[in-house]
């Protein structure tokens, strides 16, 4: 399953699946006991299991998995093993301090089915029994089984451990009617968690609310009463849209055992838990069918909004899991807040699920990015039918290339990855981070689903400098026609190309649709230097001390710029980001290298220092190593179009087209406002014989793009350049004679239109020619004013060329314009 062994290699027992795929309900067990506590729990099965886990990681933690996640780094064998395995530290954007500010469940991307509040009385045990498999001694050191069958005889409610002589009780301690407080009566048990007895109450005393009562599965045992206490303490200052509230802590008098009990009283959430929703998904054959990866980054979006506000109240929530988040109508709420514990707490026991725990935790505690991973571990649960993440994959993720979702959205998988990476310094360093690059994600999931992008700015990228390389084509020298051009009486001169335009140096000659050598034979070439120097730059860290000065400069020119930062207050990182990348931009390689040299001695792992290793290997021609640097970044950053702009580029420059054209069409559907995706998108489709493909991808430049005009041209000339004269390309002459006419109107100037006009009526010209292969029958069709006939396209070839003529700068241009108009001309008497 999943690429792993089915059997474990420490036990040798095959993974528990759950019968028709459904998620098992893991207990909450004890990782860590408190101070002067033995090892076991509540559950001492799965506190055990647990511990093993972590101990089984945690020789491995320092080794990070995110080297093998990219599809263009494990193509790059030639690669020292050094540079394959690089990673980046992550510098955090900031942290979460306040309630979410959106509106409801999906952050607007994506609609999540509403779940309705049922009636609370609905959801009150029939029969409130604890069942046998679940009972355990709640004794920390002991744990053994109790009150199981014998025979015929069922096992029993009340009793002693026969292990430890403990006693035990899973009676519900109150029944329905009972007056709790003089304030809360009791309508009954809605379900027994890990640490006890949960009832729904009416408050009498605050308008008839329905509230719920948490009770303690034992008092005899002190670490469940300390769990209990200190979510008294913690949870009634805690305010958030995605916790639930805690109202108050009362006591209540046994009167069957004497015993004053205590009772959290907390706000009623009427829903559906994470588990149910998911479990509730069925295919046609009766197996669970795992949630759409959106709605899952959903919710995990809701609950790191959550943990988000207990890590800056400085508590650790520590068990988050499948069966401890409820959506009631369109929210996401946190429950159980049992296991909640401030992040200076070294006291009291640690508890933890296997399966979701991270590794390290029974060595080293909890934390925010153990809080973190167990979020990503809920994410992995819900998106596939994860079986074996309690035991085979209890600390790892299967092979990508046997879970369909990962292999359709790498990002997500690299996002998992990233959060469950062994070593927790290493993952996300906050949860508000978590939650960008999660909605990055959904961001990229929601636009490759519907077809709509889905634009946001970037917190540590700007936007794309400049887009190079909008010709695609070298500028056509040769004839327009080859079966229509007259010879010349004299040695034609070649035309100049249009300003900024590469030449195409000879004549490509016909070539099919199909044809990928020869397409690629009629791009201009790629200047990569220019194009790694176009992407996006990393925003200044703000508390960098040179941020304000660094400000003034945005807009000076590289050798000013220069000049400028001597007089900087103080030496910086961003300072010293800001140099090389001027060196770079002047051309001044060996300065630029003893600059980067510097800033990796200083910082190797920081996220800005590998992203400008990548710009500047790209500048040098180290096109491996640059697409290692940029990998890097999108394995920290996968919610981020950048890296994989720089990786389209990377693969293009390294002859892999297919993941050139994966990186580009992930960062064009999801923002528009990277054109050079677009350009870089139809570039290697073309490269590759895909016409329509690239036509396709240059029409869906929008009209509000500056590069608007620019792609349209070069949509014009990927349908015709070099078409074989015997296709049917009625319909696309068609379509390229109403863009150039539409052009007019977008501010193309008269010289590149004559020109556009030339290329499309010497196509038409070559396919009259041939017979007009796929022509509708009927006559009378006009092309550009012309009509579509050879005596017709013969007069527009003639106009056009003496509108060029006119317009010429330099008199043998002028004349070899003239020339070719009367080659193309029709023969008259006059």
């Amino acid at each position: 399953m999943g690429g792993g062994e089915l059997y474990c290699d420490t036990c040798g027992l095959a993974p528990v699946v759950a019968p028709g795929g459904l998620i098992g309900s893991t207990p909450t067990g004890m990782a860590v006991p408190g101070k002067g506590t033995g090892v076991g729990g509540p559950d001492s099965a799965s506190s055990r299991s647990s511990s093993r886990a972590s101990s089984r990681a945690s020789s491995r933690s320092s080794t990070s998995r995110r080297s093998v996640s990219g599809r263009l780094s494990r193509s790059l064998s030639g690669a020292s093993g050094a540079s394959t395995g690089r990673s980046v530290s992550v510098r955090s954007s900031g942290s979460s301090t306040g309630q979410s500010a959106r509106s409801r469940l999906g952050a607007g991307l994506v609609t999540i089915p509403e779940v309705p509040r049922p009636d609370p009385r609905a959801a009150v045990m029939e029969n409130a029994e604890v069942p046998e498999r679940k009972r355990f001694c709640s004794r920390s050191d002991c744990g053994a089984p109790v009150g199981r069958a014998r025979g015929d005889r069922p096992g029993r409610t009340e009793g002693f451990c026969t292990n430890c002589g403990h006693p035990y009780s899973f009676v519900p301690k109150l029944r329905a009617g009972d007056i709790v407080h003089g304030q809360y009566e009791v309508a009954g048990c809605l379900a027994h968690g890990g640490l006890g007895w949960i009832y729904l109450a009416v408050d009498r005393a605050v308008s008839d609310r329905w509230v719920v009562l948490k009770g303690l599965l034992d008092t005899g045992d002190q670490d469940a009463m300390a769990a209990a206490i200190s979510e008294r303490r913690f949870l009634a200052e805690i305010e958030h849209s995605n916790i639930v509230r805690i109202y108050n802590f009362v006591e209540h008098l046994d009167p069957r055992t004497g015993s004053l009990d205590g009772y959290i009283v907390m706000e009623y959430v009427g829903g559906k838990s994470l588990k149910e929703i998911a479990n509730d998904r069925r295919t046609p054959d009766g197996r669970r069918d795992p949630l759409p990866v959106e709605q899952a980054c959903a919710y995990g979006i809701e609950a790191l909004e959550a943990l988000g506000h207990l890590h800056s109240r400085n508590l650790l929530y520590c068990d988050f899991k499948v069966d401890n988040a409820i959506q009631t109508e369109d929210q996401l709420k946190l429950i159980d807040m049992g296991a909640v514990r401030r992040m200076d707490d070294d006291e009291s026991a640690i508890y933890g699920t296997v399966g979701y725990q991270a590794p390290e935790v029974a060595e080293v505690g909890p934390s925010v990015a153990s809080d973190l991973y167990t979020v990503a571990r809920t994410l992995a649960v819900m998106t596939f039918d994860f079986q074996g993440y309690t035991n085979v994959f209890v600390d790892s993720l299967p092979d990508p290339e046997h879970i369909e979702v990962f292999r359709t959205y790498e990002s997500y998988y690299r996002f998992l990855v990233r959060a469950t990476d062994p070593d927790p310094a290493r993952r996300f360093s906050s949860a508000q981070e978590m939650a960008e690059q999660l909605t990055g994600v959904l961001r990229e999931v929601v636009a490759l689903q519907s077809g709509r992008p889905r634009p946001a700015l970037s917190t540590l990228f700007g936007t794309e400098v400049r887009v190079t390389d909008t010709a695609l084509f070298a500028e056509l020298t040769e004839d327009v026609s080859l079966l229509g051009a007259r010879k010349a009486g004299r040695k034609r001169a070649e035309l100049p190309p249009a300003a900024g335009v590469p030449q195409q140096t000879g004549p490509a000659g016909p070539t099919g649709s199909g044809a990928g050598s020869g397409l690629a034979e009629l791009l201009a070439p790629l200047d990569a230097p220019a194009t790694a120097l176009a992407l996006p730059v990393p925003r200044v860290d703000t508390s960098d001390p040179n941020a304000g000065f660094l400000a003034g400069l945005a807009a000076a020119a590289p050798a000013e710029l220069l000049g400028a930062l001597q007089g900087a207050p103080a030496p910086s990182a961003e300072l010293r980001l800001r140099t090389l990348r001027a060196q770079l931009e002047l051309g001044d390689l060996p300065a630029a290298a003893r600059t980067l040299a510097g800033l990796e001695e200083r910082d190797p792992d920081d996220w800005r220092v590998v992203w400008c290793r990548g710009v500047a290997s790209l500048v040098t021609g180290d096109h491996e190593h640059a697409a290692l640097a940029f990998d890097a970044v999108y394995d920290a950053f996968p919610g981020e179009p950048a890296p994989k702009l720089a990786l389209g580029i990377c693969a293009e420059v390294l002859g892999q087209l297919d993941n050139a054209a994966e990186y580009y069409r992930l960062v064009w559907a999801t923002d528009p406002s990277f054109v050079s995706a677009a350009f870089g998108l139809a570039r290697v489709r073309l490269a590759a014989g895909d016409r329509t493909g690239a036509v396709q991808a240059l029409e869906s430049v929008p009209e509000a793009s500056i590069h608007y005009t620019a792609a349209r041209v070069a949509a014009v000339r990927a349908r015709l350049r070099r078409r074989p004269a015997h296709e049917p390309l009625g319909t696309d002459l068609t379509a390229a004679a109403a863009q150039v006419s539409a052009l007019q109107g977008f501010g193309l100037d008269a010289v590149r239109r004559e020109r556009l006009s030339t290329e499309v009526l010497g196509t038409a010209l070559d396919w009259v020619l041939s017979g007009s292969p796929g022509a509708a029958p009927g006559g009378g069709a006009l092309l550009l004013g012309s009509e579509l006939d050879e005596r017709g396209l013969r007069f527009g070839l003639e106009r056009s060329y003496r509108v060029l003529a006119r317009l010429a700068q330099r008199g043998e241009e002028r004349i070899e314009l003239v020339e070719r108009a009367n080659r193309f001309r029709p023969r008259t008497w006059v």
